[in-house]
């Protein structure tokens, strides 16, 4: 059983060709940032979004093969299956339409009703289905059997009989499932049990809440869900008793001969089973849905914050600031390094101000740094007053440090790796200015889920989470490549076609052998094979190597080309590097052939005019509002700088330079309406603000960028 490419083709809006050119590829072990790298000629250009979403539906779709496959299986044991029904399970691909199919040969646990069809009374709920005229006493008793043995009794079994019929039957399910999803109402209710009945409540707002369901927000939705799962909340789907009768009457009910009898199971059917099980099955559909618009949300996040700015060939005094128990300062060598560290205590209780200046400046001057990076925490606005009151010899900037995350990673099993013989706030502190120094190579070592850029990220399925995360680094990692030499274990695992093992076993040989003076020598390391370098060479880079192109994303399946190329046009390969003129001068179109197309020799072009380039922006420093210390200061109608430091499906968090983070709620991002955020803002973004709305009780602070 293939896929259906077709209906893959019309989900992505690419070609049955390019949809089979990419199976293909990932068939044969090709990672999707290496094909969107490097297979453009195969692929027809397919960008790295839409190789994502491509995989998706193809993982979609295996999913729904497997399912046909084991649904076949069974009814195939079965000798009551019609043509019609095996027919649809092997030609549809519409998962909910193949699950009605199958219902009533599911294999099930004893019911009321299976008892009753046991005992015989099936023959009577048929004639009581399709005859004209009422059934008779005399009909009812002539099903007579011990267990039922009078007319209540054959009639409550033959009831549950069509309980179960009316509440398997296909027509039925269609019909009030397209009616629910048109015009049924989620209504939610404060729980008579609600463990926190007395206190301050944040899921007031969905007391006594009702939306209609086609319009309910992803962030609503898991919001409540939340409530429910926490005792808060009672959550239901209401439509119409009167409505859901009809439909189900319109499908089942063929004669007035027994109507009264049928009309009561009816009713049964809709309020036993028909909407309890339709509930569920659209609640896990609006979980589903909320769980991939949340995780979209935070993989964009993810993203923004991965591709931060690195402050390259900068020595760092770092700063995890803290009240009573102080203020932990780390010294970092250019590349992270920890050359040496102290506590200071400033702040209340000790306010030992005079010697904490001296400790900054010494430790400045001793190991010669040339910048602060000061974690963003507890005591984060007293310790940068406290720095911009010291007269440094030399300018030396503070950069604010988002530290969501240092605790995590500075109580791992990696830090511990690491940092053996230091406790936990040195590690922490020395996570906040590697943070600074290379971002990107920091973060990889702390769960995604720490990092405070998510929005419901405990209450998604987990799994997928996890799956888009990891795909969300392995994306930029690739996309921004990695030092061979440099890179640490956990930044090499991310790397296409690499691994975990592999990546330790890469760490092994760069220890023994002091480094790689080429891409080849990757060929040397134990268990990387031909496909692992393929899949893996062009986003690994050497500085100072063999090879000026083993320093670039030029891939080493381009090296005979270029070699090639520049015998026949009488250059080095040097002078290509770089070199607008020397590049325009070759005649491309005379080498775009066989294994390199258009689009393998547009990106060797671009490549060799910016070799390695870091595609990450340059960083930029932001001083907040000094006249802004806490919620207290905070006034409506002030303008200030900010931070983005999380977006979500309503709006954007931004940090003031205080405790609370200010909220700009999606109606106040533009002047014009918009559907998603990430149109106007994204995570690390500097923003100017205007405060609109200030709760000091809940800690609230409104801010606009309307009129700013």
């Amino acid at each position: 059983m293939s896929l259906p490419f077709q209906l893959i083709a019309e989900n992505t809006g690419f070609s049955q060709k390019q949809l089979r050119d990419v199976y293909a590829l990932f068939n044969d072990g090709a990672t999707l940032p290496f094909v969107a790298r490097y297979r453009k000629d195969r692929t027809g250009g397919i960008d790295e979004v839409g190789l994502e979403k491509i995989s998706d539906q193809f993982a979609l779709f295996e999913k729904i093969k497997l399912r046909k496959q084991t649904i076949l299986e069974q009814l195939n044991k079965k000798d009551n299956v019609s043509k019609n029904c095996i027919g649809i399970v092997k030609s549809s691909w519409n998962l909910t339409e193949i699950e009605d199919v199958y219902l009533p040969y599911k294999e099930q646990k004893k019911t009321k009703a299976s008892l009753a069809i046991d005992a015989g009374l099936g023959g009577l709920a048929k004639q009581i289905l399709t005859q004209v005229n009422p059934v008779s006493k005399s009909q009812l008793l002539a099903y007579k059997t011990d267990n039922y043995d009078t007319i209540e009794r054959i009639s409550l079994g033959v009831k549950e009989i069509l309980i179960k019929w009316i509440a398997e039957r296909k027509n039925v399910r269609f019909q009030l499932r397209e009616k629910i999803w048109n015009q049924g109402m989620l209504v939610c209710n404060e729980k008579k049990s609600n463990p926190f009945k007395d206190q301050p409540n944040k899921y007031i707002d969905y007391y006594n809440f009702s939306e209609p369901l086609k319009k309910i927000k992803s962030h609503r939705f898991l919001a409540i869900n939340r409530g429910v799962n926490e005792g808060v909340l009672a959550s239901a789907i209401d439509l119409d008793k009167s409505t859901a009768i009809n439909i189900i009457k319109s499908v089942i009910v063929d004669n007035q001969g027994s109507l009264d009898f049928i009309c009561s199971a009816v009713e049964m059917a809709w309020s036993k089973s028909l909407k309890p099980s339709l509930q569920k099955e659209v609640f896990k559909k609006l979980k589903l849905s909320s769980d991939l618009k949340a995780i979209g949300v935070f993989s964009d996040n993810l993203r923004q914050l991965l591709l931060m700015p690195p402050l390259k060939q900068k020595r760092l005094l770092a700063i995890d600031p803290g009240f009573k128990s102080g203020c932990k300062l780390v010294c970092l060598s250019e590349s992270g390094e920890l050359l040496g560290n102290a506590t200071i205590y400033p702040h209340p209780p000790k306010n030992d101000v005079k010697s904490a200046k001296k400790k900054i400046v010494g430790l400045i001057d001793q190991y010669k740094l040339d910048g602060i990076a000061l974690g963003n925490g507890t005591a984060s606005r007293e310790t940068e007053r406290l720095i911009k009151g010291i007269r440094f010899n030399r300018k030396i900037n503070v950069y604010i440090v988002n530290e969501a995350g240092a605790s995590v990673y500075s109580a791992s099993s990696i830090a511990r790796k690491e940092f053996p013989s230091y406790d936990v706030t040195v590690r922490g502190a020395v996570s906040i200015g590697r943070r600074l120094i290379d971002p990107l190579s920091e973060l990889v070592k702390i769960d995604p889920k720490s990092i405070g850029v998510g929005q419901y990220q405990h209450d998604v399925d987990q799994n997928l989470l996890e799956d888009k995360l990891v795909k969300v680094v392995s994306s930029v990692v690739n996309y921004v490549g990695v030092d061979l030499n440099t890179a640490s274990e956990y930044l090499l695992t991310y790397v296409s076609g690499i691994g975990p093992k592999l990546a330790k076993k890469i760490i092994d040989y760069r220890t023994l052998n002091g480094g790689f003076s080429s891409r080849e020598e990757l060929l040397r390391v134990s268990g990387l094979g031909k496909v692992s370098f393929e899949q893996s060479a062009g986003f690994l880079r050497i500085k100072n190597g063999d090879n000026v192109l083993d320093d670039s994303g030029v891939h080493p399946e381009f090296y005979d080309l270029l070699s090639e190329i520049c015998n026949k046009e009488k250059i080095v390969i040097d002078e290509l590097i770089g070199n607008s003129e020397k590049v325009e001068s070759v005649q491309w179109s005379n080498y775009s052939s066989g294994d390199f197309q258009d689009e393998a020799i547009a990106d060797l072009k671009r490549e060799l005019l910016k070799p390695g380039a870091d595609p990450r922006k340059v960083i930029y420093q932001l001083e907040f509002d000094s006249s802004i210390k806490s919620i207290n200061d905070v006034k409506v109608g002030q303008i200030f700088p900010g931070i983005i430091n999380n977006v979500t499906n309503f709006g954007a968090f931004v940090d003031i330079g205080i405790k609370e983070n200010g909220l700009i709620h999606i109606s106040h991002l533009a002047n014009q309406y918009i559907d998603d955020p990430t149109e106007i803002v994204q995570v690390h973004q500097h923003v100017r603000v205007k405060v609109i709305s200030i709760d000091v009780e809940r800690k609230r602070i409104g801010l606009s960028l309307k009129d700013v």
